[in-house]
């Protein structure tokens, strides 16, 4: 099997780089236009800061709670025939989203995106992790980084456009034309491969599950900001998704097949740098949740200077996304993991000097550099430890629960951090309101990051760990490698 690993650099390699990265680029380019797109969405479709919250949670909520199964389904019905099943439901779940008259049916087909992003999401760095050959996957790793950050490149600029044509329906479109691209290069090119092992039933009482326990919190916490704390309605969801998270947690210890195994998080290293993510990404998605709606609404830009806003951090990690990998490869993932998170903060805290009539270049930027240094420093060596935790032939479980972990960490950040910060209903409409808001968001996502530093100084100390091998697990079968957004968002 190794023989037939492909090299980096050559033509084949180049094909399949192309084909993870337009399926993956797709679910990056949707995300940066639709958070672009808020605040235009949100005066449309009579939408109030919850209404916001669910436009971006309802794709995230799916996307968690499906992705460690849609693994498994990769696993034995092919990486290959999952991934394209997933670009597809996509893509038509676009389609949904561009028609959608209200609110809820938004709501309902960033739902139905969910689904195809938790189809597609684990494939695309799996493809990369069971196709390339192992000596090359750090660098196949950092370029699908770099190549993946080109969408977020375009899409402020193309979308921010179409928002301030008064068209950000057409932003769904977008992602039709790169459907059909990643399909035809996908077929053509890519090595279909599965898990021989995989065997067992999949894991669908431990999806519904977890799927009630994500849904619970998340309507509980983003609920709490229009209907208080005490509100019944309120206490009830977020006690239904507690305790549907803790009969989650039994169900997987109880199962022959669990798609999340326990026995996974034996490895410090693995397990480090799942905490990490939780931190980094969760405050990663609040600040970016509420930027670009805040440059809109404090400061007057229009949605496509709101997005060309965050370009410097694009530009950055296609520059140096690939190098960044490498070099992870050569000294370990401990000092960038540790750095990339303390820089981070630093980013979110210089935000702070952005107020009303702050010029570009002297607050904005400096924020967006540093933001984006933070992520070179930590997105690709966070990936290729994950990947290096566990054997070959499961990479997909490490794959499927660290995206899991990072979804699900947005998804509570995104529905509790705003309440946290004082920015509920229409505030957000209200720019004293909200720059008082979004300052408090600043410093808990500063706070959340930093100590991703921290726990990854801790935990990732030893870089000779062994990988685990969950065939100790026979029937775990999952198989897909991180997902390593450059937003993560």
């Amino acid at each position: 099997m190794t023989d037939e690993r492909i090299v980096f650099g050559t033509s084949r390699a180049r094909w399949v780089l192309a084909a993870t990265a337009l399926g993956s680029g797709m679910a990056f380019l949707d995300g940066t236009v639709v958070n672009v797109a808020l605040p235009a969405m949100g005066e449309e479709l009579d939408a109030d800061v919850a209404g916001l919250q669910w436009i971006v949670n309802g794709y995230m909520l799916p996307l968690s709670a499906l992705i460690l199964l849609s693994g498994s389904l990769g696993d034995r019905l092919g990486r290959r025939r999952v991934y394209v099943a997933g670009v597809v439901w996509f893509a038509v779940a676009s389609v949904i989203c561009t028609v959608a008259p209200t609110l809820e049916v938004m709501i309902a087909g960033r739902v139905l995106q969910g689904v195809g992003g938790a189809l597609l999401t684990p494939g695309s760095l799996a493809i990369l992790q069971t196709s390339f050959a192992p000596s090359d996957r750090g660098k196949a790793v950092g370029a699908w980084s770099g190549l993946t950050s080109v969408a977020a490149a375009v899409g402020p600029f193309v979308g921010g456009g179409l928002v301030d044509s008064g068209s950000w329906r057409l932003i769904f479109l977008l992602n039709i034309p790169i459907a059909l691209m990643t399909v035809l290069v996908t077929v053509r090119h890519v090595p279909e491969t599965r898990d021989e092992t995989a065997a067992g039933k999949l894991d669908i009482t431990g999806a519904v599950v977890a799927t009630l326990g994500l849904a619970g919190l998340t309507f509980g916490l983003i609920s709490a900001g229009d209907r208080g704390w005490g509100d019944t309605l309120v206490l009830v969801s977020l006690m239904v998704g507690a305790v549907a998270l803790a009969v989650f947690v039994e169900v997987e210890r109880r199962s022959s097949h669990p798609m999340l195994p326990p026995g996974i998080f034996a490895n410090i290293r693995f397990t480090g740098a799942n905490l990490v993510t939780v931190v980094v990404y969760g405050g990663l998605g609040t600040a970016t949740f509420l930027l670009v709606v805040y440059l809109q609404t404090v400061l007057g830009y229009s949605a496509v200077s709101a997005g060309a806003a965050l370009l410097p951090m694009t530009a950055l990690m296609l520059a140096l996304s690939g190098y960044a990998g490498g070099l992870a490869d050569r000294i370990g993932a401990r000092i960038p993991m540790t750095v990339g998170p303390l820089l981070m903060a630093a980013g979110f805290l210089l935000m702070l000097r952005i107020e009303a009539g702050a010029g570009y270049v002297s607050a904005v930027l400096p924020a967006v550099a540093v933001l984006g240094l933070g992520l070179v420093a930590t997105v690709a060596p966070l990936t290729a430890t994950v990947l290096s935790s566990v054997e070959d032939h499961h990479a997909g479980i490490a794959s499927g629960v660290n995206n899991a972990v990072a979804r699900s960490a947005q998804l509570m950040a995104v529905a509790a951090i705003p309440i946290a910060s004082g920015i509920t209903g229409d505030s957000y409409r209200e720019p004293d309101a909200f720059s008082n808001g979004f300052a408090n968001a600043l410093w808990i996502s500063a706070a959340l990051t930093a100590a991703g530093g921290v726990l990854a100084w801790i935990t990732l100390a030893d870089r000779a760990a062994r990988p685990v091998d969950v065939h100790h697990h026979p029937h775990c079968a999952l198989a897909a490698p991180p997902y390593a957004d450059s937003r993560k968002a």
